[in-house]
């Protein structure tokens, strides 16, 4: 792959980091912005063609983008691990870390196999850039919908984290301790943050609540990001809202459980790039991979603040606009 430019790699890169968190489909725009630039972009940048060293380059960028996760994370992921090493040496479940730590391990299982078995076959198959812009638009109106019809429970969840932020001498029972720690305000230069890991701490307990099932259910909807315009964290969010979370929490745990999947399936491309297929291109690499771990760890940083009093809907609007321009253009101008 000698043909792979800084400046292809700097897009790439930064775009890759900011979609995969954007619930606009990452690997739909990997598709989409070669095809529409056209000329050595769109030979060089296929991601459909047969051990396409691109995928390699564009799923490589996972690794930068899971370590942005895990980085925003890490006091979670520490907890996570904790939970998930101590109820194999208890033998049992019994805190909310270790029953979100399995909730992560069984929500992530079907995305793996059938990543393992059919990623192949939908690359081939779904990721021509027309297909993928159509699936943009599908992804835009996933959005809309989800949002459109929203669970009476999510939205209750909704109204119930606010009132929890709310300044004010009542204090829920349900844990007191936490939501104390919230609404204080002490003068300390770390309350900020002090608010802000408690309230992690919070929301990864409302997470622990869900049934193992309803885990199960909403890890399943990342199997659909498989189709090149269909966001993973966008259905992962959406299928979370319909269990009953709000849409914060859902947008939590849809980052949670993308970042084992993102880790993996980069991961597995490592060996790709450090044989042929990435000779030539590691000044590139770097370059891409750095532009999408910032991109991310800002991306979610943004998302998570965005996502607790706006909407999905904006970024519907963008996914069915963008996907059925794409889709006029690629179909009557190029």
């Amino acid at each position: 792959m000698t043909h792979l430019t800084y400046l292809e790699a700097a897009v790439v890169g930064l775009v890759q980091g900011v979609s995969e968190m954007f619930p606009v489909s990452s690997l739909g725009h990997s598709v989409l912005i070669p095809a529409i630039i056209g000329g050595s972009w769109a030979q060089d940048l296929n991601v459909a063609t047969a051990e396409s060293p691109y995928l390699a380059f564009v799923v490589g960028l996972h690794v930068a983008t899971a370590i942005a996760l895990l980085v925003y994370f890490w006091r979670d992921w520490i907890r996570i691990i904790g939970g998930f090493c101590t109820s194999i040496r208890d033998r049992g479940v019994r805190t909310e870390d270790q029953k979100l730590a399995w909730m992560i391990v069984l929500a992530t299982i079907p995305v793996g196999v059938v990543g393992l078995l059919f990623e192949h076959a939908f690359r081939v198959i779904f990721g021509r850039p027309i297909i993928a812009g159509i699936f943009l638009a599908v992804n835009g109106l996933i959005l809309i919908a989800g949002e459109r019809y929203r669970s009476r429970a999510s939205l209750a969840a909704d109204a119930a984290i606010a009132a929890e932020r709310e300044p004010g001498p009542a204090v829920p029972a349900r844990e007191p301790e936490l939501v104390g720690a919230v609404r204080a305000a002490p003068a300390s230069p770390a309350a900020p943050r002090q608010r802000e890991q408690a309230a992690m701490i919070q929301a990864d307990r409302r997470l622990a609540s869900m049934s193992y099932p309803q885990a199960v259910v909403v890890g399943s909807a990342q199997v659909l990001a498989l189709l090149a315009g269909i966001s993973r964290d966008g259905v992962t969010m959406v299928a979370g809202m319909a269990r009953g979370l709000s849409r914060e929490d859902a947008a939590r745990f849809a980052f949670l459980l993308a970042t084992p999947v993102i880790l993996a399936a980069g991961a597995l491309k490592i060996p790709d790039l450090l044989g042929p297929l990435g000779h030539g291109i590691g000044g590139q690499i770097l370059l891409g991979s750095a532009l999408s771990g910032v991109g991310a760890y800002l991306s979610v940083r943004f998302l998570l603040r965005y996502l607790r009093t706006r909407t999905l809907v904006p970024f519907g609007i963008y996914c069915l606009i963008a996907g059925l321009a794409s889709v006029l253009y690629l179909g009557l101008v190029k």
